[in-house]
Order: C-alpha cells, then structure tokens, then sequence
C-alpha cells in the first residue's frame, strides 16, 4: 500500500513538473514571467553552488528554529499556568480572544521600529504567529482531562505538580504536539515573509533581491528551495509527534493499520 501511494505520489510530481515545462514552451504563459521547469532547475543548481545561499538559508533556518522554540516554551507554560490557576482562565479568555486574530504581518512596523532589519525582528513576527498554535492547543488539551480522573488524583493525595504531571500532562500532549506541529509551519512563513517584507536575511530577502534583478529563474528557485524546507519541516514534526506519542491510541492504530 506505502508503494503503491508512494509510486502514485511520483507520478503526480513528475506531471506537474512535466506540465510547468510544456506551458511555458508553448507560449501559454511568457517564459518571463514563468520559466520552463528545465530553467528553474538550472538556478537552483547554481544556487547551490553559492555560498551566500547557504548564509541566507541558515539565517533562516536560525530565525525559525529559535522562534519556535520560544513560542513553544511560552505556549506550554502559559497554557498550563492558565488552566490550572483558578478563575485565570476565565480572567483571560478575552484578551486570549482578542490577541489571537490579530494577523502578524500587522506588526510588521512596529518590529521595524523596535529592532530595524535585525534577527529580532524576525523573532518577534514568528514568536507571535506561533505562539498561539501552542496555547490554543494546551488550553483545548488541558479542557479534555477526565474529570474523573481529576478527582481520583486528588482523592490520593497528589499534590497540583503530581496532578499536572500524571495526569494533566499525558492527556495534553497529543494536542501539544499537534500545536507545535502547526507552529513549526506557520514559524517558517512568518520567517521567510518577514525577510521578505523587512529585508532580514535569509531567503526571503534573497528572493527579493532576485524579483527586483529580473532573475525570475533564480527566484522562482529560491521559492522551491523554501517549499522544500517546509517539506522537510512537516515531515519532520510528524516523526517527532509519532515517537513522542508512541503510547497514544491513535498512533498504535496507525502504526497497525
């Protein structure tokens, strides 16, 4: 069955890249504007070759991977802190309410006018964007504990660290992962659009640079290059959820089926 999904998934690339060559060569689309497949292919190779592109695509990557994990350090903490503080849930549920829509992209100019050009800048986008993945989920996890549970924690004795952790803790981890997951992904948006927008390096920056040049071959190139990494990302966060919940039901019955 992987076979079968996997040579059919092969099959779909293959025709898209078959497709993005034939529309440009037949004069439905200008090669200036969308490069045969053939061309992009060559600026990726020589992309490849050049150091600078490794120089953006490590600040990028630096950029995502600390913004992740800040948000997902104060994601979980805030979440539980919220959950199992008495009435703080409640106290909070409209700020949460409030904050959570504002889009990121809003703070564009507030972070060019706190730290300019900077990695702070990034940070701040991606921090705020990602953040609210986690705690969303934490507080939907922490809302799925069974009571009954609850109370059998506390008729024992276990004290509120005990409780998070025995109980609490197991039946939220599955929304956690989830929730970071969804912020790993939204994490390297938000950073490829901030140097995008600011002119931060990394890659986004670099396809800026390409988009102004008129090198449409390399810039189209440098956004494989950023569908790619998002590739590599969400694979990986689903391996890393898969081994963090290899207890869980749903992944023992995947793991079955």
């Amino acid at each position: 069955m992987r076979g079968a999904n996997a040579a059919l998934g092969a099959a779909g690339l293959a025709a898209f890249l078959a497709l993005g060559e034939a529309v440009p060569r037949l004069g439905l689309v200008k090669e200036a504007y969308l490069p045969p497949t053939s061309r992009i292919a060559g600026a990726l190779g020589q992309e490849v070759t050049d150091r600078a592109f490794w120089t953006a695509l490590g600040d990028t990557l630096t950029g995502w991977a600390l913004g992740l994990a800040i948000a997902v350090g104060a994601g979980v903490v805030v979440g539980l802190v919220v959950s199992v503080v008495p009435y703080l849930r409640e106290a909070t549920a409209s700020t949460i309410e409030f904050l959570r829509p504002i889009p990121s992209v809003a703070l564009i100019p507030l972070a060019v006018l706190l730290y300019g050009t900077e990695l702070r800048s990034v940070l701040l986008l991606v921090v705020y964007a990602s953040f609210w993945q986690v705690l969303v989920q934490v507080l939907y996890g922490v809302r799925d504990v069974d009571p009954v549970a609850e109370e059998t924690a506390r008729s024992y004795g276990l004290g509120p660290w005990a409780r998070v952790r025995h109980v609490l803790w197991p039946t939220a981890l599955p929304y956690v992962m989830t929730g970071v997951r969804l912020a790993a992904a939204v994490a390297l948006i938000l950073a490829v659009t901030a140097e995008l927008v600011i002119g931060a390096p990394g890659l986004g920056a670099r396809i800026a640079v390409a988009e102004s040049s008129q090198a449409v071959p390399d810039m189209y190139a440098l956004v494989v290059v950023t569908g790619l990494l998002g590739l590599v990302i969400n694979v990986g966060a689903r391996t890393v959820e898969r081994r963090a919940l290899a207890w869980h039901q749903s992944v023992r019955g995947e793991v079955m089926v």
